[in-house]
């Protein structure tokens, strides 16, 4: 099943409370169900104005619809074609 990284600018997102944080989790979690089990939230990475996500879904449609439906900015989604890391190496 395809990866996807989803681009999401969100200014000053940095600064929530982990309260905020949680009812923004719960959001996605809630639609994820309602969407089925062929997407799938992997986690995020949280910086000072955008969040970037990790999802599996089949298509980047079913990707940008958890968005739509969770109130949630999809501003880029970009598939993930190739997985690398320092074992890539071969060091």
């Amino acid at each position: 099943m395809p990866r996807f990284v989803i681009e999401r600018e969100i200014p000053k997102v940095g600064s929530l409370s982990d309260d905020q944080f949680q009812a923004v989790a719960a959001k996605s979690c809630s639609v994820l169900r309602n969407l089925g089990p062929q997407i799938q939230w992997v986690q995020s990475f949280v910086t000072d104005d955008k969040i970037y996500c990790v999802y599996i879904a089949p298509n980047e449609e079913m990707v940008r619809e958890h968005a739509r439906q969770g109130g949630f900015p999809a501003n880029k989604v970009s598939q993930v074609r190739k997985v690398i890391d320092p074992t890539t190496s071969g060091a």
